[in-house]
């Protein structure tokens, strides 16, 4: 039997030398039997085991014992054991959790700070072939697409599951063969959880009247939607690179290129962008996603949507931009600046400096967007820096006349959620400069100019 969970391990890439790798054990008979078969592959393959217990608490003085049970072997076998005390059902209660999301949350949080101690490794976890074929109905039950019906992985992140192909009567009949003693919680055998109810009723009526071999059907069944899953996962990954920009504060998609491919690969781009922005897709649904796609099928600028986990989804020019919803608007400014010294403006995070130079090409090259240069002599007063206002005007570079600073932003398809925080620099007379943008007519360098004044702002 260990052979064959070593040939999972080695196809899967399970575990690698000199891995640290926690298990989890209960006591039960799933998870005892992972423990024997990674204590047996130990002896070949260059891995340390280190098994963690939770004691949920729920079923009283047996949990206890099972606690200690786990303890007694780990000290028979010369491994290491660390055990946690936890409230499961009030967890639930706190956090707005099922009993079973509470305990897996308490679990893999125990783990993990196990794991830390010990640094690079994994953390394994006996699921197995019945297991998968419960999760699979599960999901389809609840309702899910390829990716959940390719159910568990082998590996997730730091997540192992070495013996996922093994069916849970052959864990049985080893547990029996080798004389391995084993604790039974008589909550696997209650129904009271979802899991538990499929497990006792639904898949033995199916064996009954349907399918003798359901167990095994929705296992090849999530191996086929596994490598569909893949296939097209990597090729969503692909047009993500070309089309996605990513930002510090938002993902944006070109809409032209979006309507250009297939539906379902929208709908998994989406998908990905929604993840990119907030980290996770807890509490996405389908709704949520369509009402996205259907936004950006529209492609009116302005038009703003908020889902769930406070993700803003809305057009801009061509552009559908997600991110997390602002909290807060931008700070007003409007304060005096020091040409003498460098000026950092706190509400916008940059640093302004000065220089004034010769009128000389030489001096003159710099193609860069927040260093621009103006005619010294035209400026009048000190120079200041503000956030825009109502009403302001300003002649952009090449015009003869002056524009309201509200059309040029339109003119120019600048973000609306930019305008408020792109700086303008003036004098007593009007607007140098908009920031990142263009400057005035009234300052330009020409034939006449002697002094140049040099602005650089670091973002």
């Amino acid at each position: 039997m260990y052979k064959k969970v070593l040939k999972t391990i080695k196809e899967k890439n399970l575990i690698n030398k000199n891995d640290s790798v926690i298990v989890g054990v209960s006591g039960g008979p799933d998870s005892m039997f992972l423990l024997s078969i990674l204590y047996e592959i130990q002896k070949i393959e260059d891995f340390n085991i280190i098994v963690c217990h939770v004691n949920h608490g729920v079923r009283g003085i047996e949990s206890d014992q099972d606690e200690e049970f786990v303890k007694n072997t780990c000290k028979d076998l010369n491994i290491p054991f660390y055990s946690i005390k936890v409230d499961m059902d009030q967890y639930a209660k706190e956090n707005n959790l099922t009993s079973e999301e509470a305990g897996r949350e308490l679990r893999y949080r125990f783990f993990r700070k196990t794991l830390a101690k010990y640094g690079k490794g994994s953390i394994a976890v006996a699921h197995n072939r019945n297991d998968q074929a419960e999760t699979l109905l599960m999901r389809f039950i609840r309702g899910t697409g390829i990716d959940g019906l390719k159910g568990m992985d082998y590996k997730n992140n730091d997540i192992i599951r070495p013996v996922l192909d093994i069916a849970r009567d052959d864990i049985e009949k080893y547990i029996e063969d080798n004389k391995i003693s084993v604790r039974i919680d008589k909550t696997n055998k209650m129904d009271i959880y979802r899991r538990n109810s499929i497990r006792l009723n639904l898949i033995p009526m199916i064996e009954k009247d349907y399918n003798p071999s359901i167990i095994d059907t929705l296992y090849r069944t999530s191996w086929i939607m596994e490598r569909d899953s893949n296939f097209i996962n990597d090729y969503t990954n692909d047009i993500f690179r070309n089309i996605v920009k990513i930002t510090s504060n938002n993902v944006q998609i070109n809409t032209k290129d979006l309507m250009k491919i297939h539906k379902a690969i929208q709908y998994r781009l989406i998908r990905l962008s929604i993840e990119q922005v907030i980290g996770h897709l807890k509490g996405v649904e389908e709704v949520h996603i369509q009402s996205i796609i259907n936004i950006a099928t529209n492609n009116t600028t302005g038009k703003k949507i908020t889902i769930s986990n406070n993700v803003e989804a809305y057009i801009s020019y061509d552009k559908l931009i997600l991110q997390t919803k602002k909290e807060k608007d931008i700070s007003k400014i409007d304060s005096i600046l020091d040409l003498n010294n460098s000026n950092y403006i706190s509400e916008l995070d940059l640093d302004i400096r000065f220089e004034i130079i010769e009128n000389n090409i030489e001096n003159i090259k710099s193609k860069d967007m927040f260093i621009k240069y103006f005619d010294y002599d035209k400026i009048e007063g000190d120079l200041f820096i503000k956030n825009r206002e109502s009403g302001d005007r300003f002649k952009p570079l090449g015009m003869k006349g002056t524009k309201k600073l509200k059309d040029y932003f339109i003119d120019e398809k600048i973000p609306r959620d930019e305008r408020d925080s792109t700086p303008l620099i003036y004098d007593k007379h009007g607007i140098l400069w908009v920031v990142g943008h263009r400057i005035s007519e009234d300052y330009k360098i020409d034939k006449s100019t002697k002094k140049v004044l040099k602005i650089s702002i670091n973002k």
